[in-house]
Parts: C-alpha cells; structure tokens; sequence
C-alpha cells in the first residue's frame, strides 16, 4: 500500500529551492550590473594631467590629441614616420589639433634588460624638454625614434642619449647630461606611467581624442579627429 507523502516534509526543500533561484538570480543581476558598469568605465574618456607635457600644434587647438608612446616600441617609430607627419601637415600646422605626447617606458622592463633604457629614453627626452621646449623635444622625438635600435636589445643608454642630443641645435650638452645623470626627471616620468595606466593602456603606440581612446591607424585618428573638430560650437 502506497503512503500519501507527507507534505511537511517537502516543506525544506521548497524552501531551499526558492533560496537557491533568488541567489541565482540576485547573482545575475549583479554580474548584468557590472558588465553594464565595466562598459560604461571603458566608454568614459580618460583623464589625463597635461600641464608641463610636450605637444605639437597651437596653443589654443579646439581638440587634443593625447599619443602614448616608448622609445623602444617599432610600432610607434612606424605611426611617427608614416602617420604623424600626415596629421601633423593637416591638423597640428593648421591650428585645428594639438598634439601631446606623453612615454611610457615599459618595453625594457617587460623585456627584463639589465638596463631599463626604456626608462631612460624618457627621462632623456624630458631633459630635452626642460631645456628646448617642445620644438626641442619634436627634435630630439624624431632623432630617437630614427636611432631606435632592436626592441630585445638594451641601445638607449645615457651615454647615447646624450651623444643623440646633439643633433639638437642649440642645446647645452654640460646641463643636458647633468639633467640625465642625475635623474632629475625621473619623478615625472614615474606620474606618467601612473596616468598612462590609470587610463587603461596596455600596449603602444595608444591614442586618445579628446580623452576618447581610438585605433592607432590613420583613417580611425582622421576620423575621430574630424568628429571631434565638427562637435566644437
């Protein structure tokens, strides 16, 4: 003879089933939540601290452009001798984009060089700066990337550097090398590399319009460039 079950005692096991679907679902709704808010935070434009930075263009360009760079990078010696010279004649020159440039020295030190000349490199050409402005650092830039040696080898040393910064006309070498030598600059450099990664950058060359990260080609950059200068009032 089959007993009727006893109801009280399937009680329990509702109870936990109903426990177990809301956890479930309270748990999908947070994960919905924070995808939401992990697209929204790569959606939002970067921050960057610009005061004291190297640019190129005019002071009172309506629309920035922010380029991260390392000195090391053969992907960033590619965008500064076939891309940026091409932005720079149709936006930099022209008024309409300025230009900062800001190194992240990390290629040596994800490399594990015994020396980081990634680092170095940077320092250098904040050096350059201090001294020769931003035609200076344009300059020296140029010099750098077109001396860049292999990205596994350590070939940025401050004895380079210093040999390289003569190709800038004008520049006192004596303070030059002691800037280097000294690290003067290397606080900056470490601020850098903090905001560079605060805006999520894993990789260069990065660029950013307006704070918006775009692809580092020169029909996205245009693009973006010309989608910004159209937004001005």
């Amino acid at each position: 003879m089959t007993r009727p079950q006893n109801n009280a005692n399937r009680l329990p096991l509702i109870i936990g089933t109903l426990l177990a679907a809301g956890l479930i679902g309270a748990a999908l709704f947070a994960g919905a939540d924070n995808s939401k808010k992990a697209e929204a935070d790569k959606a939002a434009p970067a921050e960057f601290n610009l005061a004291g930075q190297p640019f190129t263009g005019k002071e009172d360009a309506p629309v920035t452009m922010v380029v991260v760079e390392d000195f090391k990078c053969p992907a960033c010696k590619g965008f500064e001798d076939k891309v940026f010279p091409v932005l720079n004649t149709k936006y930099m020159e022209t008024g309409k984009v300025k230009a900062y440039t800001i190194i992240w020295p990390f290629l040596a030190e994800k490399a594990k060089l015994p020396e980081d000349d990634s680092k170095y490199a940077a320092q250098a050409s904040l050096c350059m700066y201090d001294q020769k402005g931003n035609e200076g650092f344009g300059r020296y830039r140029s010099v750098l990337f077109r001396a860049q040696g292999e990205e596994s080898k350590v070939w940025a040393t401050k004895d380079t550097l210093k040999e390289l910064a003569n190709n800038v006309e004008g520049l006192d070498s004596a303070a030059f090398a002691q800037c280097l030598d000294s690290d003067a600059t290397a606080a900056r450099v470490e601020a850098n590399e903090k905001q560079v990664l605060a805006a999520g950058v894993g990789g260069t060359p990065a660029i950013f319009v307006n704070g918006k990260r775009v692809d580092a080609t020169q029909p996205a950059i245009e693009k973006a460039l010309d989608q910004a200068l159209a937004a001005q009032p």
